[in-house]
Protein backbone atom coordinates (compact mmCIF):
# COMPACT_ATOMS: atom_id res chain seq x y z
CA UNK A 1 0.00 0.00 0.00
CA UNK A 2 1.51 3.47 -1.11
CA UNK A 3 2.19 5.92 1.20
CA UNK A 4 -0.80 8.00 0.48
CA UNK A 5 -3.23 5.33 0.55
CA UNK A 6 -1.90 4.98 4.30
CA UNK A 7 -1.97 8.12 5.10
CA UNK A 8 -6.12 8.34 3.60
CA UNK A 9 -6.76 4.79 5.51
CA UNK A 10 -6.07 6.77 8.94
CA UNK A 11 -7.57 9.92 8.15
CA UNK A 12 -11.17 7.59 7.51
CA UNK A 13 -10.75 6.46 10.97
CA UNK A 14 -12.48 9.78 11.81
CA UNK A 15 -13.98 10.51 8.91
CA UNK A 16 -17.52 11.78 10.63
CA UNK A 17 -15.37 14.80 12.46
CA UNK A 18 -13.58 15.61 9.29
CA UNK A 19 -16.80 15.24 7.08
CA UNK A 20 -18.63 17.21 9.40
CA UNK A 21 -15.98 19.98 9.13
CA UNK A 22 -15.23 19.65 5.71
CA UNK A 23 -19.24 20.40 5.42
CA UNK A 24 -18.78 23.62 7.76
CA UNK A 25 -16.05 24.70 5.53
CA UNK A 26 -18.43 24.15 2.27
CA UNK A 27 -21.10 26.45 3.43
CA UNK A 28 -18.14 28.50 4.63
CA UNK A 29 -16.67 29.03 1.46
CA UNK A 30 -20.38 29.44 -0.60
CA UNK A 31 -21.50 32.10 1.97
CA UNK A 32 -17.81 34.01 1.66
CA UNK A 33 -18.36 33.62 -2.22
CA UNK A 34 -22.00 35.05 -2.51
CA UNK A 35 -20.78 38.43 -1.20
CA UNK A 36 -19.44 39.95 -5.09
CA UNK A 37 -21.99 38.80 -6.66
CA UNK A 38 -24.52 40.66 -4.40
CA UNK A 39 -21.87 44.04 -4.61
CA UNK A 40 -22.64 43.66 -8.58
CA UNK A 41 -26.42 43.34 -7.83
CA UNK A 42 -25.89 46.36 -5.54
CA UNK A 43 -23.80 48.25 -8.39
CA UNK A 44 -25.14 47.51 -11.22
CA UNK A 45 -28.95 47.16 -10.36
CA UNK A 46 -29.24 50.26 -7.99
CA UNK A 47 -26.31 52.66 -8.13
CA UNK A 48 -25.70 52.55 -11.84
CA UNK A 49 -29.61 52.76 -12.33
CA UNK A 50 -29.77 56.01 -9.87
CA UNK A 51 -27.57 58.04 -12.43
CA UNK A 52 -31.52 58.48 -14.03
CA UNK A 53 -32.95 59.29 -11.13
CA UNK A 54 -33.18 59.32 -7.52
CA UNK A 55 -31.51 56.00 -5.69
CA UNK A 56 -33.94 54.02 -3.73
CA UNK A 57 -31.94 52.90 -0.57
CA UNK A 58 -34.15 50.73 0.72
CA UNK A 59 -32.96 47.77 -1.36
CA UNK A 60 -29.06 48.65 -1.21
CA UNK A 61 -29.74 48.42 2.95
CA UNK A 62 -31.12 45.11 2.69
CA UNK A 63 -28.53 43.71 0.42
CA UNK A 64 -25.80 45.61 2.25
CA UNK A 65 -27.39 43.91 5.51
CA UNK A 66 -27.42 40.32 3.37
CA UNK A 67 -23.83 41.08 2.45
CA UNK A 68 -22.53 41.90 6.40
CA UNK A 69 -25.02 38.37 7.38
CA UNK A 70 -22.90 36.26 5.24
CA UNK A 71 -19.50 37.29 6.44
CA UNK A 72 -20.63 36.89 9.70
CA UNK A 73 -22.12 33.25 8.90
CA UNK A 74 -18.73 32.81 6.62
CA UNK A 75 -17.01 33.32 10.11
CA UNK A 76 -18.90 31.09 12.46
CA UNK A 77 -18.60 28.29 9.79
CA UNK A 78 -14.89 28.69 9.87
CA UNK A 79 -14.65 28.60 13.43
CA UNK A 80 -15.81 25.41 13.84
CA UNK A 81 -14.86 23.94 10.54
CA UNK A 82 -11.25 25.13 11.91
CA UNK A 83 -11.84 23.25 15.10
CA UNK A 84 -13.24 20.20 13.54
CA UNK A 85 -10.71 19.59 10.98
CA UNK A 86 -7.81 20.12 13.48
CA UNK A 87 -9.30 17.94 16.24
CA UNK A 88 -9.51 14.84 13.63
CA UNK A 89 -5.74 15.38 12.77
CA UNK A 90 -4.70 15.69 16.23
CA UNK A 91 -6.53 12.79 16.65
CA UNK A 92 -4.93 10.92 13.70
CA UNK A 93 -1.28 11.94 14.86
CA UNK A 94 -2.32 10.34 18.75
CA UNK A 95 -3.69 6.66 17.28
CA UNK A 96 -0.62 6.76 14.55
CA UNK A 97 2.01 7.41 17.29
CA UNK A 98 0.84 5.24 19.91
CA UNK A 99 0.42 2.38 17.15
CA UNK A 100 3.89 3.37 16.23
CA UNK A 101 5.07 3.09 20.18
CA UNK A 102 3.22 -0.33 20.18
CA UNK A 103 4.43 -1.80 17.34
CA UNK A 104 8.30 -1.09 18.68
CA UNK A 105 7.34 -3.17 22.17
CA UNK A 106 6.76 -5.74 19.21
CA UNK A 107 10.21 -5.77 17.54
CA UNK A 108 12.70 -8.25 18.30
CA UNK A 109 16.06 -7.37 19.87
CA UNK A 110 18.18 -7.72 16.62
CA UNK A 111 16.66 -4.77 15.44
CA UNK A 112 17.60 -2.04 18.14
CA UNK A 113 21.16 -3.73 17.53
CA UNK A 114 21.45 -1.79 14.66
CA UNK A 115 19.53 1.24 14.81
CA UNK A 116 20.77 3.58 17.50
CA UNK A 117 18.00 4.65 20.03
CA UNK A 118 18.04 8.23 18.72
CA UNK A 119 16.76 7.49 15.46
CA UNK A 120 14.13 5.48 16.52
CA UNK A 121 13.39 8.48 19.16
CA UNK A 122 13.14 10.78 15.90
CA UNK A 123 10.60 8.50 13.97
CA UNK A 124 8.05 8.65 17.07
CA UNK A 125 8.75 12.02 18.00
CA UNK A 126 9.87 14.57 14.79
CA UNK A 127 8.43 12.44 11.99
CA UNK A 128 5.05 12.06 13.84
CA UNK A 129 5.31 15.68 14.33
CA UNK A 130 5.91 16.52 11.03
CA UNK A 131 2.94 13.92 9.64
CA UNK A 132 0.89 15.89 12.02
CA UNK A 133 1.77 19.19 10.14
CA UNK A 134 0.42 16.92 7.11
CA UNK A 135 -2.92 16.55 8.82
CA UNK A 136 -3.16 19.72 10.65
CA UNK A 137 -2.16 22.71 8.11
CA UNK A 138 -1.13 20.85 4.36
CA UNK A 139 -4.56 18.85 4.53
CA UNK A 140 -6.25 21.44 6.12
CA UNK A 141 -4.99 24.07 3.39
CA UNK A 142 -5.62 22.06 0.34
CA UNK A 143 -9.05 21.12 1.24
CA UNK A 144 -9.92 25.29 2.19
CA UNK A 145 -7.97 26.32 -1.01
CA UNK A 146 -9.33 23.82 -3.07
CA UNK A 147 -13.00 24.17 -2.07
CA UNK A 148 -12.46 28.13 -2.90
CA UNK A 149 -10.75 27.75 -5.82
CA UNK A 150 -13.57 25.19 -7.07
CA UNK A 151 -16.01 27.87 -5.83
CA UNK A 152 -14.47 30.59 -7.40
CA UNK A 153 -14.57 28.74 -10.78
CA UNK A 154 -18.10 28.46 -10.48
CA UNK A 155 -19.17 31.82 -9.90
CA UNK A 156 -16.81 33.25 -12.56
CA UNK A 157 -18.54 30.37 -15.28
CA UNK A 158 -21.99 31.70 -13.85
CA UNK A 159 -21.03 35.88 -14.47
CA UNK A 160 -19.01 34.25 -17.81
CA UNK A 161 -18.36 31.21 -18.76
CA UNK A 162 -15.88 32.44 -21.48
CA UNK A 163 -13.75 34.31 -19.40
CA UNK A 164 -13.90 31.46 -16.41
CA UNK A 165 -13.00 28.80 -19.23
CA UNK A 166 -9.82 30.64 -19.92
CA UNK A 167 -8.67 31.46 -16.00
CA UNK A 168 -8.72 27.33 -16.01
CA UNK A 169 -4.98 27.74 -17.43
CA UNK A 170 -4.07 28.32 -13.45
CA UNK A 171 -5.06 24.72 -12.73
CA UNK A 172 -2.71 22.82 -15.11
CA UNK A 173 -0.09 25.23 -14.26
CA UNK A 174 -0.56 24.55 -10.50
CA UNK A 175 -0.50 20.65 -11.10
CA UNK A 176 2.59 20.66 -13.21
CA UNK A 177 4.79 22.54 -10.57
CA UNK A 178 3.75 20.42 -7.74
CA UNK A 179 5.20 17.16 -10.09
CA UNK A 180 7.94 19.36 -10.62
CA UNK A 181 8.66 20.42 -7.07
CA UNK A 182 8.34 16.70 -6.13
CA UNK A 183 10.53 15.12 -8.26
CA UNK A 184 13.51 17.65 -7.60
CA UNK A 185 12.31 17.94 -3.83
CA UNK A 186 11.97 13.93 -2.54
CA UNK A 187 15.72 13.15 -2.70
CA UNK A 188 16.85 16.00 -0.62
CA UNK A 189 14.14 15.74 1.83
CA UNK A 190 14.92 12.09 2.60
CA UNK A 191 18.68 13.31 3.32
CA UNK A 192 17.44 16.26 5.27
CA UNK A 193 15.09 13.74 7.89
CA UNK A 194 18.39 11.35 7.84
CA UNK A 195 20.51 14.33 9.08
CA UNK A 196 18.00 14.96 11.60
CA UNK A 197 17.65 11.57 12.79
CA UNK A 198 21.75 11.43 12.66
CA UNK A 199 21.54 14.18 15.14
CA UNK A 200 19.15 13.21 17.43
CA UNK A 201 21.19 9.65 17.59
CA UNK A 202 24.34 11.51 18.45
CA UNK A 203 22.79 13.93 21.14
CA UNK A 204 20.92 10.75 22.88
CA UNK A 205 24.74 9.13 22.06
CA UNK A 206 26.11 12.24 24.28
CA UNK A 207 23.89 12.90 26.93
CA UNK A 208 24.16 9.14 28.02
CA UNK A 209 28.13 9.22 27.89
CA UNK A 210 28.14 12.80 29.35
CA UNK A 211 30.65 11.39 31.89
CA UNK A 212 32.79 9.61 29.65
CA UNK A 213 33.36 12.52 27.49
CA UNK A 214 34.14 15.33 30.39
CA UNK A 215 36.74 12.27 31.97
CA UNK A 216 38.83 12.49 28.81
CA UNK A 217 38.10 15.99 27.87
CA UNK A 218 36.72 14.94 24.93
CA UNK A 219 33.95 18.14 24.27
CA UNK A 220 35.54 19.90 21.55
CA UNK A 221 35.72 16.68 19.53
CA UNK A 222 32.17 15.97 20.21
CA UNK A 223 31.59 19.88 19.09
CA UNK A 224 33.27 19.17 16.17
CA UNK A 225 31.62 15.87 14.87
CA UNK A 226 28.10 17.30 15.83
CA UNK A 227 29.50 20.70 13.88
CA UNK A 228 30.20 18.55 10.39
CA UNK A 229 27.06 16.65 10.62
CA UNK A 230 25.07 19.69 10.94
CA UNK A 231 26.55 21.85 8.40
CA UNK A 232 26.13 18.50 6.26
CA UNK A 233 22.44 19.34 7.23
CA UNK A 234 22.61 22.65 6.82
CA UNK A 235 24.08 22.29 2.71
CA UNK A 236 21.23 19.94 1.61
CA UNK A 237 18.54 22.95 3.62
CA UNK A 238 19.82 25.20 1.56
CA UNK A 239 19.66 22.99 -1.53
CA UNK A 240 15.56 22.46 -1.16
CA UNK A 241 15.41 26.46 -0.57
CA UNK A 242 16.94 27.10 -3.88
CA UNK A 243 14.36 25.56 -5.05
CA UNK A 244 11.24 27.04 -2.73
CA UNK A 245 12.89 30.80 -3.48
CA UNK A 246 11.80 30.22 -6.80
CA UNK A 247 8.42 29.40 -6.10
CA UNK A 248 5.42 30.90 -3.45
CA UNK A 249 5.21 34.48 -4.13
CA UNK A 250 7.12 34.52 -6.94
CA UNK A 251 5.76 32.17 -8.98
CA UNK A 252 1.85 32.96 -7.99
CA UNK A 253 3.06 36.80 -9.19
CA UNK A 254 3.52 35.74 -12.48
CA UNK A 255 0.11 33.66 -12.90
CA UNK A 256 -1.66 36.45 -11.04
CA UNK A 257 0.01 38.99 -13.55
CA UNK A 258 -0.61 36.99 -16.63
CA UNK A 259 -3.98 36.28 -15.71
CA UNK A 260 -4.86 40.11 -15.12
CA UNK A 261 -3.42 40.60 -18.94
CA UNK A 262 -6.00 37.98 -19.84
CA UNK A 263 -8.92 39.80 -18.07
CA UNK A 264 -7.62 43.57 -19.46
CA UNK A 265 -7.43 41.71 -22.78
CA UNK A 266 -10.78 39.99 -22.80
CA UNK A 267 -13.10 42.43 -21.07
CA UNK A 268 -11.23 45.68 -22.53
CA UNK A 269 -12.18 43.79 -26.30
CA UNK A 270 -15.61 43.14 -25.37
CA UNK A 271 -16.31 46.97 -24.02
CA UNK A 272 -14.97 48.33 -27.63
CA UNK A 273 -17.71 45.83 -29.32
CA UNK A 274 -20.76 47.51 -30.43
CA UNK A 275 -22.59 44.28 -29.62
CA UNK A 276 -21.50 44.14 -25.74
CA UNK A 277 -21.59 46.38 -22.66
CA UNK A 278 -19.41 45.40 -19.53
CA UNK A 279 -21.50 46.72 -16.69
CA UNK A 280 -19.53 48.36 -13.81
CA UNK A 281 -21.18 45.42 -11.38
CA UNK A 282 -19.18 42.77 -13.95
CA UNK A 283 -15.77 44.03 -13.35
CA UNK A 284 -16.00 44.54 -9.86
CA UNK A 285 -17.25 40.93 -9.57
CA UNK A 286 -14.57 39.69 -11.90
CA UNK A 287 -11.83 41.65 -10.24
CA UNK A 288 -12.52 40.40 -6.45
CA UNK A 289 -13.35 37.12 -7.63
CA UNK A 290 -9.70 37.00 -9.02
CA UNK A 291 -8.01 38.54 -6.40
CA UNK A 292 -9.62 36.33 -4.29
CA UNK A 293 -8.55 33.27 -6.91
CA UNK A 294 -5.17 33.32 -5.79
CA UNK A 295 -5.36 33.68 -1.95
CA UNK A 296 -6.10 29.86 -2.21
CA UNK A 297 -3.50 29.22 -4.84
CA UNK A 298 -0.65 30.81 -2.87
CA UNK A 299 -1.80 28.76 -0.10
CA UNK A 300 -1.42 25.64 -2.25
CA UNK A 301 1.77 26.37 -3.81
CA UNK A 302 3.29 27.41 -0.04
CA UNK A 303 2.73 23.87 0.87
CA UNK A 304 4.62 21.83 -1.41
CA UNK A 305 7.48 22.06 0.68
CA UNK A 306 5.23 21.41 3.87
CA UNK A 307 3.56 18.11 1.80
CA UNK A 308 6.65 16.82 0.68
CA UNK A 309 8.35 17.33 4.51
CA UNK A 310 5.42 15.32 5.47
CA UNK A 311 5.49 12.46 2.89
CA UNK A 312 9.11 11.71 3.89
CA UNK A 313 8.08 11.71 7.47
CA UNK A 314 5.57 9.67 6.70
CA UNK A 315 7.90 7.14 4.61
CA UNK A 316 10.10 6.60 7.49
CA UNK A 317 7.45 6.03 10.05
CA UNK A 318 5.60 3.19 7.35
CA UNK A 319 8.93 1.94 6.86
CA UNK A 320 9.06 1.31 10.84
CA UNK A 321 6.19 -0.02 11.34
CA UNK A 322 6.56 -2.43 8.39
CA UNK A 323 9.34 -3.71 10.08
CA UNK A 324 8.37 -7.40 11.03
CA UNK A 325 7.25 -8.04 14.68
CA UNK A 326 5.45 -10.70 17.34
CA UNK A 327 1.88 -9.68 18.42
CA UNK A 328 2.23 -9.05 22.26
CA UNK A 329 0.46 -12.65 23.56
CA UNK A 330 -2.07 -12.63 26.49
CA UNK A 331 -2.10 -16.38 26.46
CA UNK A 332 -0.68 -17.64 30.31
CA UNK A 333 0.73 -20.78 30.61
CA UNK A 334 0.82 -22.68 33.98
CA UNK A 335 4.01 -22.02 35.92
CA UNK A 336 6.87 -23.99 35.11
CA UNK A 337 8.68 -26.43 36.74
CA UNK A 338 11.64 -25.03 35.55
CA UNK A 339 13.78 -28.12 33.40
CA UNK A 340 15.56 -26.45 31.38
CA UNK A 341 17.48 -28.18 28.13
CA UNK A 342 20.10 -26.73 25.38
CA UNK A 343 20.26 -29.31 22.73
CA UNK A 344 23.10 -28.80 20.21
CA UNK A 345 22.39 -25.21 20.23
CA UNK A 346 24.52 -22.81 17.63
CA UNK A 347 23.86 -19.13 17.00
CA UNK A 348 25.01 -16.26 15.44
CA UNK A 349 24.26 -12.35 15.63
CA UNK A 350 25.84 -11.82 11.84
CA UNK A 351 25.42 -14.73 9.65
CA UNK A 352 27.83 -17.59 9.91
CA UNK A 353 29.69 -16.08 12.46
CA UNK A 354 28.92 -18.59 15.21
CA UNK A 355 29.36 -17.33 18.89
CA UNK A 356 27.52 -19.96 20.47
CA UNK A 357 28.58 -23.87 18.93
CA UNK A 358 27.22 -26.84 19.15
CA UNK A 359 25.83 -25.70 23.05
CA UNK A 360 24.32 -28.93 25.32
CA UNK A 361 23.27 -28.95 28.81
CA UNK A 362 20.69 -29.88 31.21
CA UNK A 363 19.40 -27.74 34.08
CA UNK A 364 16.98 -29.47 36.34
CA UNK A 365 14.32 -27.82 38.58
CA UNK A 366 16.03 -26.03 41.44
CA UNK A 367 19.34 -26.30 40.39
CA UNK A 368 21.71 -23.26 40.30
CA UNK A 369 23.86 -23.30 36.97
CA UNK A 370 26.50 -20.81 36.53
CA UNK A 371 27.85 -19.89 33.72
CA UNK A 372 31.66 -18.33 33.56
CA UNK A 373 34.40 -17.39 30.91
CA UNK A 374 36.23 -14.59 29.32
CA UNK A 375 34.64 -11.61 27.93
CA UNK A 376 32.75 -12.91 24.65
CA UNK A 377 33.15 -16.74 25.38
CA UNK A 378 28.97 -16.18 24.80
CA UNK A 379 27.75 -16.48 28.57
CA UNK A 380 25.02 -13.58 28.04
CA UNK A 381 24.28 -14.96 24.91
CA UNK A 382 22.64 -18.45 26.35
CA UNK A 383 20.82 -15.83 28.58
CA UNK A 384 19.41 -14.17 25.56
CA UNK A 385 18.60 -17.13 23.74
CA UNK A 386 16.60 -18.76 26.62
CA UNK A 387 14.88 -15.53 26.96
CA UNK A 388 14.03 -15.70 23.41
CA UNK A 389 15.50 -12.14 22.77
CA UNK A 390 16.93 -13.89 20.08
CA UNK A 391 16.20 -17.32 18.41
CA UNK A 392 19.34 -19.95 17.65
CA UNK A 393 20.27 -20.35 14.40
CA UNK A 394 20.34 -24.32 14.88
CA UNK A 395 19.16 -26.57 17.73
CA UNK A 396 16.13 -26.10 20.15
CA UNK A 397 15.66 -25.37 24.14
CA UNK A 398 13.29 -26.90 25.55
CA UNK A 399 11.57 -26.38 28.76
CA UNK A 400 10.04 -28.51 30.82
CA UNK A 401 10.11 -30.50 27.38
CA UNK A 402 8.42 -27.91 25.23
CA UNK A 403 10.34 -26.17 22.81
CA UNK A 404 10.40 -22.32 23.36
CA UNK A 405 9.73 -21.47 20.00
CA UNK A 406 6.06 -23.01 19.60
CA UNK A 407 5.53 -19.99 22.60
CA UNK A 408 4.79 -16.72 21.60
CA UNK A 409 7.91 -14.78 23.11
CA UNK A 410 5.87 -12.95 25.94
CA UNK A 411 4.52 -16.47 27.46
CA UNK A 412 8.00 -17.88 27.07
CA UNK A 413 9.09 -14.82 29.37
CA UNK A 414 6.22 -15.26 31.79
CA UNK A 415 7.51 -17.21 34.18
CA UNK A 416 10.86 -15.52 33.89
CA UNK A 417 12.91 -13.03 36.18
CA UNK A 418 16.26 -11.59 35.10
CA UNK A 419 18.62 -9.12 36.57
CA UNK A 420 21.38 -7.47 34.83
CA UNK A 421 24.82 -5.81 35.17
CA UNK A 422 23.31 -3.04 34.75
CA UNK A 423 19.95 -2.43 36.51
CA UNK A 424 17.55 -0.19 34.34
CA UNK A 425 15.21 2.27 36.52
CA UNK A 426 12.37 4.10 35.20
CA UNK A 427 10.99 7.82 35.90
CA UNK A 428 8.61 6.81 38.61
CA UNK A 429 9.05 5.47 42.60
CA UNK A 430 10.78 2.74 43.92
CA UNK A 431 7.66 0.41 44.12
CA UNK A 432 7.03 1.24 40.33
CA UNK A 433 9.86 0.21 39.26
CA UNK A 434 9.67 -3.35 41.12
CA UNK A 435 5.62 -3.73 40.44
CA UNK A 436 6.47 -1.97 36.88
CA UNK A 437 2.53 -1.15 36.91
CA UNK A 438 1.30 -4.99 37.32
CA UNK A 439 -1.89 -5.13 38.86
CA UNK A 440 -0.94 -8.71 40.07
CA UNK A 441 1.79 -7.14 42.41
CA UNK A 442 0.34 -5.32 45.56
CA UNK A 443 2.24 -2.94 47.58
CA UNK A 444 2.51 -5.44 50.25
CA UNK A 445 4.26 -7.71 47.83
CA UNK A 446 6.64 -5.36 46.80
CA UNK A 447 8.08 -4.63 50.14
CA UNK A 448 8.22 -8.17 51.21
CA UNK A 449 9.93 -8.78 47.90
CA UNK A 450 12.31 -5.82 49.29
CA UNK A 451 13.07 -7.10 52.33
CA UNK A 452 13.56 -10.44 51.36
CA UNK A 453 16.47 -9.42 49.42
CA UNK A 454 17.55 -7.30 52.26
CA UNK A 455 16.45 -4.10 50.88
CA UNK A 456 15.56 -2.72 54.22
CA UNK A 457 19.17 -2.51 55.15
CA UNK A 458 19.93 -0.02 52.23
CA UNK A 459 16.74 1.90 51.39
CA UNK A 460 15.99 2.97 54.66
CA UNK A 461 18.30 5.82 54.36
CA UNK A 462 15.21 6.95 51.54
CA UNK A 463 13.32 9.36 53.51
CA UNK A 464 9.77 8.13 51.79
CA UNK A 465 10.75 4.45 51.64
CA UNK A 466 9.02 3.24 48.87
CA UNK A 467 7.43 5.87 47.37
CA UNK A 468 10.70 7.96 46.93
CA UNK A 469 11.20 9.52 43.78
CA UNK A 470 13.01 7.47 41.14
CA UNK A 471 15.13 9.68 38.69
CA UNK A 472 15.56 7.96 34.41
CA UNK A 473 18.26 5.04 34.79
CA UNK A 474 18.08 6.16 38.57
CA UNK A 475 21.01 7.99 38.24
CA UNK A 476 20.37 9.98 42.00
CA UNK A 477 20.95 5.90 43.60
CA UNK A 478 23.98 3.92 44.14
CA UNK A 479 25.02 1.30 42.26
CA UNK A 480 23.85 -1.03 45.07
CA UNK A 481 20.31 0.93 45.58
CA UNK A 482 19.90 -0.22 42.10
CA UNK A 483 20.89 -3.39 41.85
CA UNK A 484 18.53 -4.39 45.27
CA UNK A 485 15.32 -2.63 43.64
CA UNK A 486 16.43 -4.59 40.20
CA UNK A 487 16.53 -8.01 42.31
CA UNK A 488 13.31 -7.10 43.76
CA UNK A 489 11.56 -6.84 40.88
CA UNK A 490 12.83 -9.95 39.67
CA UNK A 491 11.50 -11.66 43.00
CA UNK A 492 8.26 -9.55 42.83
CA UNK A 493 7.24 -11.54 39.83
CA UNK A 494 8.05 -15.19 41.15
CA UNK A 495 9.28 -16.64 38.19
CA UNK A 496 10.38 -20.12 38.07
CA UNK A 497 13.69 -19.40 36.05
CA UNK A 498 15.47 -16.82 37.30
CA UNK A 499 18.45 -15.45 35.57
CA UNK A 500 21.44 -13.31 37.09
CA UNK A 501 23.88 -11.38 34.60
CA UNK A 502 26.72 -10.58 36.48
CA UNK A 503 24.37 -8.94 38.92
CA UNK A 504 27.19 -8.57 41.94
CA UNK A 505 30.00 -7.51 39.72
CA UNK A 506 29.11 -2.83 40.35
CA UNK A 507 27.98 -4.21 43.98
CA UNK A 508 29.74 -3.29 46.78
CA UNK A 509 31.01 -6.12 49.58
CA UNK A 510 27.94 -5.68 51.98
CA UNK A 511 25.34 -5.51 49.58
CA UNK A 512 27.29 -8.50 47.93
CA UNK A 513 26.44 -10.28 51.06
CA UNK A 514 22.74 -9.26 51.49
CA UNK A 515 22.20 -10.98 48.09
CA UNK A 516 24.11 -13.57 48.42
CA UNK A 517 22.37 -14.82 52.19
CA UNK A 518 18.90 -13.86 50.14
CA UNK A 519 19.51 -16.60 47.38
CA UNK A 520 19.86 -19.34 49.65
CA UNK A 521 16.48 -18.81 50.69
CA UNK A 522 14.97 -17.54 47.39
CA UNK A 523 16.58 -20.10 44.79
CA UNK A 524 14.64 -22.93 46.33
CA UNK A 525 12.16 -24.74 44.00
CA UNK A 526 13.60 -21.82 40.66
CA UNK A 527 16.00 -22.63 38.21
CA UNK A 528 19.15 -20.26 38.62
CA UNK A 529 21.37 -19.24 36.18
CA UNK A 530 24.57 -17.11 37.28
CA UNK A 531 26.98 -15.27 35.11
CA UNK A 532 29.72 -14.61 37.27
CA UNK A 533 32.28 -12.76 36.92
CA UNK A 534 33.41 -13.05 40.29
CA UNK A 535 34.17 -16.69 40.94
CA UNK A 536 33.79 -16.54 44.88
CA UNK A 537 30.00 -16.06 44.43
CA UNK A 538 29.51 -18.83 42.62
CA UNK A 539 30.79 -21.44 44.79
CA UNK A 540 27.88 -23.33 45.97
CA UNK A 541 26.61 -23.73 42.54
CA UNK A 542 25.18 -27.00 41.49
CA UNK A 543 27.38 -26.99 38.37
CA UNK A 544 29.90 -24.50 36.71
CA UNK A 545 29.58 -24.30 32.64
CA UNK A 546 33.11 -22.97 31.79
CA UNK A 547 32.80 -21.26 28.21
CA UNK A 548 35.55 -20.49 25.75
CA UNK A 549 34.66 -19.01 22.51
CA UNK A 550 31.43 -20.54 22.24
CA UNK A 551 31.70 -23.84 23.18
CA UNK A 552 31.36 -25.21 26.87
CA UNK A 553 35.30 -26.81 27.68
CA UNK A 554 34.41 -27.56 30.99
CA UNK A 555 31.15 -28.58 33.66
CA UNK A 556 31.29 -29.17 36.92
CA UNK A 557 30.87 -28.50 40.30
CA UNK A 558 33.35 -26.06 41.88
CA UNK A 559 35.60 -28.61 43.86
CA UNK A 560 35.42 -30.73 40.52
CA UNK A 561 36.65 -28.11 38.43
CA UNK A 562 39.15 -26.92 41.13
CA UNK A 563 40.68 -30.31 40.84
CA UNK A 564 40.38 -30.88 37.32
CA UNK A 565 42.82 -28.21 36.95
CA UNK A 566 42.10 -26.90 34.08
CA UNK A 567 40.97 -23.13 32.87
CA UNK A 568 38.46 -22.65 35.70
CA UNK A 569 41.06 -23.42 38.15
CA UNK A 570 43.36 -20.81 36.96
CA UNK A 571 41.00 -18.06 36.36
CA UNK A 572 39.84 -18.59 40.10
CA UNK A 573 43.75 -18.59 41.32
CA UNK A 574 44.05 -15.51 39.36
CA UNK A 575 41.25 -13.97 41.31
CA UNK A 576 41.82 -15.07 44.56
CA UNK A 577 45.62 -14.00 44.08
CA UNK A 578 44.37 -10.61 43.40
CA UNK A 579 42.35 -10.23 45.83
CA UNK A 580 44.27 -11.26 48.70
Amino acid sequence: MSTGKRLVKYALVYKKILSLGLLFLAFAVVADLMGPIIAKNIIDNHIAEAVNGAIDFKPIIVLLAIFFSLAVVTAVFRYFQYLLLQNAANRIIQKMRNDLYEHIQTLPIRYFDDLPAGKVVARVTNDTEAIRNLYVVVVSQFAISGMYIFGIFIAMFYLDPKMGGITLFVLPIIYIWMKTYRKFASKVNHVIRSKVSDMNAMINESINGMTIIQAFRREKQMKGEFDKMNEEHFAYQNKLLKVEAATSHNLVDVIRSLTFVLFIWYFGGASLSTETVISVGMLYAFVDYITRLFNPVTGLVNQFANLEHSLVAAERVFELMDREGEPVSDSVIERYKGNVRFEKIWFAYQEADYVLKDITFEAKQGETIALVGHTGSGKSSIMNLLFRFYDPSKGKITIDGIDIQEMPRQTVRKHMGIVLQDPYLFSGTVESNISLGDKGISREKVQQALNAVGGERVLKYMEKGIDEEVVEKGSTLSSGQRQLISFARALAFDPAILILDEATSNIDTETEEIIQHAMQVLKKGRTTFIIAHRLSTIKNADRILVLDRGEIIESGAHEELLALDGQYAQMYQLQAGASS
